[in-house]
């Protein structure tokens, strides 16, 4: 049943992630907030975590560099390791029978800072600055489109691995 959860999880997730982009692509030409200020919609972004099931809570940290030896770290329900003392670290060489993987979250959408407005001349929009500039959303329609075919795909691939599990499962009541 394990199977049914994880790929159910996973296409959960990428429906969300449709979803969004499905959003994103709507607003693409959207220049004022909800609340009718000026101001351009800004790009979503969809963030995963894994969801791991935990195998005792304390666990050692393998595979060398600074974190090697035996320093105790809890697990985080979000996927990342956190120390002892609270603060995150980086989790290195963990094996699925120390941590096993039980699906995927969406854990947050984001707002996305890093790509800058687009700025479009144009005197006669409503919303145009003082030098006729119109602050417009960081959304790229290809960079949407490739990310809407990745998701789709990726929903497939889940419902491939869900039917799989099935008749797999299937076969085995046969026996």
């Amino acid at each position: 049943m394990d199977a049914f959860d994880i790929t159910a999880s996973a296409l959960t997730a990428q429906r969300l992630r449709m979803d969004t982009i499905s959003s994103n692509l709507a607003n693409v030409n959207t220049t004022r907030k909800a609340d009718g200020t000026i101001g351009a919609y800004r790009r979503k972004n969809v963030v995963f975590a894994p969801i791991l099931e935990d195998a005792g809570n304390q666990f050692g940290v393998s595979g060398g560099g600074s974190l090697a030896g035996s320093m105790p770290l809890k697990a985080a329900k979000n996927g990342f390791s956190i120390g002892t003392d609270g603060r995150p670290l980086l989790t290195v060489g963990i094996t699925h029978s120390e941590f096993g993987g039980a699906g995927v979250e969406v854990t947050q959408i984001t707002d996305d800072e890093k790509t800058p407005m687009r700025l479009v001349y144009d005197p006669s929009h409503p919303d145009a600055n003082k030098d006729g500039y119109v602050e417009m959303p960081n959304i790229n329609v290809v960079t949407e489109m490739v990310d809407m075919i990745s998701a789709s795909r990726a929903y497939e691939a889940n419902v491939t691995a869900m039917q799989s599990a099935k008749g797999m499962m299937q076969s085995a009541m046969e026996l």
